[in-house]
């Protein structure tokens, strides 16, 4: 739908690729940007090609920039073979739009014959303690227990997670997400770690996290701003809580 010229939400893809059912995984500004880090880890990981962006009016009219180098803030990615896809967030969405833009990102999903979409997320805590968590429909609760990541007793999800996880309810693709405490008032780049082998865990994808760890303080410099402004917009907006 298309409002004054620009969209609702639209997915514009800008390379065609053939898609094998592919399992997705999606992080979105949250506490110590762990979401987002830990995605951009693994889009690095798997050398994956951005194959589009989302263009919406309830984005803000912003550019994302690492290294001089412009590229649009809300993008989708693809492995070569079309088995895995990421998707990252890097602003912060207007809250009247995010039915909408779940909605979006579900439809665009579907179409490419997914069953499963993946959030990864932090929730904000003064200390990060290793530790990552699940929260989906029961039965894949218990293939996640399985594996060594518990099941969030009980919380409370609101933002983009929230409606994404919402509209999977009603849908036949699955909506799951992995859980960690981190920094509230930093990037937490050891959180995005514990994020990334919770997927290693439950996934069996085997991503390295050596890089991470490694250049943990210089995330913390690249990415303080944005975190900033999570940490206002979190004055305005809970974020979750378990």
């Amino acid at each position: 739908m298309q409002h004054n010229g620009f969209p609702e939400a639209q997915i514009h893809e800008t390379q065609k690729i053939r898609y094998k059912n592919p399992i997705i995984f999606a992080g979105f500004v949250g506490a110590g940007l762990s979401g987002t880090l830990s995605i951009g880890h693994i889009i690095d990981e798997l050398k994956m090609r951005e194959i589009g962006f989302m263009r919406s009016k309830y984005l803000p009219p912003s550019t994302v920039f690492m290294q001089g180098m412009l590229r649009h803030p809300f993008r989708f990615y693809a492995n070569k073979d079309g088995s895995v896809c990421a998707i990252i967030c890097e602003i912060i969405i207007n809250a009247d739009g995010l039915y909408t833009i779940a909605s979006s990102i579900l439809d665009w999903a579907e179409k490419k014959g997914s069953n499963e979409i993946i959030i990864l997320d932090g929730v904000a805590s003064k200390k990060h303690d290793s530790k990552a968590f699940c929260a989906a429909e029961v039965d894949l609760c218990r293939v996640m227990e399985n594996t060594g990541i518990k099941m969030v007793p009980q919380g409370f999800i609101t933002g983009i997670a929230g409606g994404i996880l919402n509209e999977c309810l009603i849908r036949k693709i699955r909506g799951v997400t992995l859980l960690v405490k981190a920094n509230e008032h930093e990037p937490d780049p050891m959180a995005a770690v514990t994020l990334v082998e919770a997927v290693n865990k439950a996934y069996g994808i085997g991503i390295d996290t050596d890089k991470l760890k490694k250049e943990k303080k210089q995330i913390g410099l690249d990415f303080q701003e944005l975190s900033d402004k999570y940490t206002e917009h979190k004055k305005v907006d809970s974020h979750m809580y378990m």
